[in-house]
């Protein structure tokens, strides 16, 4: 009997080690490596011969013919707009979020809604009476989706070529076990290979193959970082479990742009679309109340206005906290010393809170103004107009900086029915300000905003 060949990996980051050691010197982390059978079966090897056979020659950039993948839609728009403008066949993705947060929702979801395509949904956590009763609970029941409950990947081939299906579905590839790799599930080995084979099915038969993945305490996804490199695209379901709404990013997208995002409400139904986020992220006040502002931020290619609340308050206990929710921090206290160095506001001996709504966080510096401005309000108990906006940096010396793609921020605010709007008077370069119904107000420091908005 032949003597099993095995290797030592990094549980963290899937590192290779022919023996074991104490630190990983890849990742830094302690005590993460386990050993793993790496040798294959003998069965294995006909598929390299295969490979071998049919393998393409060397062509010449020029003889290459270009084509457009033709891409057809998820019957969800916004994961359509995450991906690139809908999924490319032979696409591999890789979707990874936490425990609970709607990864399985969202694909069964995807696979439920697609009537002119077939598609196969392979579960290897849940059994099919549970994937029927989501559905159920979901209010879809879709005859055109295929479920499979199966861990062996042999198995699973061996149905995938009995239906034929355009669309597969993997929830999720850490239950995936190959019989080629003699170790457990979950194990770095095993999620290599069983996600190379779906890598190897995708490409020669170009169907697209959606692999759903867990997480690890620190919030990366589990498994080797070759998985990462592998799949063409890795998106990242994110969202607190305090709140309704989750947003899935692009993390890696090689048909399309990783700024782009997807905003769904949670329901008992399910996941619903949120087509225009400014209008769940905006609270409507009965009354004018002081340390509130709505401020014009760029999330991927869409604006969205978003309320940031500021509460100022004498320091009880002699010193001053500095308290942020959605906002950095270091910036804030930033923007703290600003006001106190240069516009002479005596902040240095009071808590400052500051919350940005919606569980959203947020790091462009176009709502600088916005936060100040929420500062300002709230030390003087003054109230902010409920129909102002602002979208602009705010530097070092003071100085009000423009932003980037100023036209798209006025005409968000435009459309959600404010009046008017503070900006950096440099942004007006090349905008014609008649050509919108919303007053601009064009400020270049931030004593200047003060006597705008307070007299």
């Amino acid at each position: 009997m032949a003597k099993l060949k095995t290797s030592f990996f990094c549980q963290n980051c899937g590192a290779q080690s022919g023996k074991w050691i104490g630190k990983c010197p890849s990742c830094g982390e302690w005590n993460t490596y386990l050993e793993e059978v790496v040798e294959k079966s003998a069965g294995s090897g006909s598929g390299s011969k295969k490979s071998r056979a049919t393998a393409s020659r060397p062509r010449l950039i020029s003889e290459i013919v270009a084509r457009e993948e033709e891409r057809f839609s998820s019957a969800n728009k916004e994961l359509d707009r995450v991906l690139g403008g809908g999924i490319v066949p032979g696409a591999l993705v890789l979707v990874g979020g936490e425990p609970g947060i709607g990864k399985s929702t969202l694909m069964l979801q995807v696979a439920l809604n697609i009537v002119d395509k077939k598609v196969l949904y392979i579960s290897g956590e849940e059994s099919e009476l549970q994937i029927k009763m989501r559905a159920q609970r979901l209010g879809l029941m879709q005859s055109n989706c295929y479920i499979l409950t199966e861990t062996n990947t042999e198995n699973i081939f061996h149905h995938i070529a009995e239906i034929a299906p355009d669309l597969l579905v993997i929830d999720s590839i850490q239950t995936l076990t190959t019989p080629s790799i003699e170790s457990s599930a979950g194990s770095i080995s095993q999620i290599r290979e069983c996600s190379s084979e779906f890598q190897k099915y995708s490409k020669e038969n170009g169907i697209p193959v959606f692999l759903i993945g867990h997480i690890t305490k620190e919030g990366s996804l589990a498994g080797p970082k070759l998985l990462e490199h592998m799949v063409d695209t890795v998106l990242q379901f994110e969202g607190d479990h305090n709140h309704v709404y989750r947003i899935l990013r692009s993390q890696k997208n090689r048909f399309g742009s990783t700024s782009e995002l997807g905003i769904f409400e949670m329901r008992s139904d399910g996941l619903r679309e949120v087509s225009n986020p400014s209008e769940i992220l905006l609270t409507s006040r009965d009354e004018p109340l002081s340390g509130i502002t709505v401020s014009c931020t760029i999330e991927g290619m869409r604006p969205i206005l978003i309320e940031t609340q500021a509460l100022i308050s004498t320091a009880a206990y002699g010193t001053p906290q500095r308290s942020s929710t959605g906002f950095d921090v270091r910036r804030l206290n930033m923007l703290l010393a600003v006001l106190e160095k240069r516009c002479g506001f005596r902040l240095s001996i009071k808590d400052v809170f500051l919350n940005i709504t919606g569980g959203l966080r947020v790091d462009d510096p176009a709502i600088d103004l916005g936060v100040i401005c929420a500062i300002l309000s709230s030390s003087e108990d003054i109230a902010v107009s409920d129909k102002a906006c602002f979208a602009a940096e705010v530097g070092l010396t003071g100085e009000i900086r423009p932003v980037t793609r100023i036209e798209q921020r006025i005409a968000e605010a435009q459309k959600l029915g404010f009046e008017e709007m503070f900006i950096s008077r440099y942004s007006l370069k090349g905008i014609d300000d008649k050509a919108y119904s919303i007053k601009l107000h064009p400020v270049s420091k931030v004593e200047q905003v003060f006597s705008l908005l307070f007299g």
